[in-house]
C-alpha cells in the first residue's frame, strides 16, 4: 500500500516540475510513513507538511524534493543539513550523497531521527545536537548545505563551511514572508551568487546566527 502511494507521490512531484531522477528515486525509496507520528501515518504521502512534536514539522514532500534538487548533489557529495527534525530529509539526502551530517538543536528529535535512520540501515548519516546556525566545522568544507528552518539572515558560518562552487539552500525572511534561496559560493573569501527559488513558509531557525532562543 505504501509503495503505491509513494509512486503516486513521485508522479505528482514530476507534474510539479521536479526533474532530477536521483531525487525522484530517493523519494520513491524512503518510507515517509516511518518519520511521521503514528496517528498521522494515513496522511504520510499527502503533499503537505505535518506536525512531529516540539513545535516542529516534517516538510511538504514537494519542498523536500525542490530543495534537494537545488543542491545539485551526487554520489560523491558531502552534505550538511541544519535542522534534522523528523530525519526524513536526511534520509532522502543519504540516498544520493556520499555522507550527510545533520545538526538538530532539540535532543529528543535528533535521537528519534537517529533511531529511525539507523533502523533503515543507512550508514552515511552522522548526527549532532547543537546550534545549527554555527554549522559543523569539524567536517567542513561541504559540497552542499541545506537549512530546513527559516533564518532572518544568511548565517555566515555556513558560507564559510561551503566549498568554492558549493551550494547553500536556505529559507530567509521573517515570520510572515520568506524566500527560498540557493546561494552558490563563488570565491574563498565568501563572495556568493544568490538565486530565489520562490516563496515558502518554515518554522524559525533558532541560534546564534538565526532567531534568538
Amino acid at each position: 500500500m505504501f509503495e503505491e502511494r509513494r509512486k503516486a507521490l513521485v508522479e505528482l512531484l514530476r507534474k510539479k516540475g521536479i526533474r532530477d531522477e536521483r531525487v525522484l528515486n530517493a523519494i520513491l525509496r524512503v518510507p515517509r510513513h516511518l518519520f511521521v507520528p503514528p496517528e498521522l501515518v494515513d496522511r504520510a504521502y499527502d503533499d503537505r507538511p505535518l506536525p512531529i512534536g516540539k513545535g516542529q514539522t516534517i516538510s511538504q514532500p514537494y519542498i523536500v524534493a525542490l530543495m534537494t534538487e537545488a543542491l545539485g548533489i551526487d554520489e560523491d557529495s558531502r552534505v550538511l543539513e541544519i535542522g534534522t527534525g523528523s530525519g526524513y530529509q536526511a534520509a532522502v539526502l543519504a540516498e544520493i550523497a556520499k555522507d550527510v551530517y545533520t545538526v538538530e538543536r532539540i535532543p529528543e528529535l535528533s535521537e528519534r531521527a537517529r533511531k529511525i535512520i539507523e533502523g533503515l540501515g543507512y550508514k552515511n548519516v552522522f548526527f549532532k545536537v547543537g546550534d545549527g546556525t554555527c554549522g559543523w566545522p569539524e567536517h567542513a568544507p561541504y559540497d552542499a548545505i541545506i537549512v530546513t528552518a527559516a533564518s532572518p539572515r544568511i548565517p555566515k558560518p555556513l558560507i564559510k563551511q561551503l566549498k568554492v562552487g558549493g551550494r547553500l539552500v536556505i529559507p530567509v525572511g521573517n515570520e510572515l514572508t520568506q524566500e527560498l534561496l540557493r546561494i552558490t559560493k563563488i570565491t574563498e573569501d565568501g563572495k556568493v551568487d544568490i538565486e530565489s527559488l520562490g516563496g515558502c513558509v518554515f518554522v524559525k531557525l533558532k541560534g546564534k546566527y538565526g532567531w534568538e532562543e
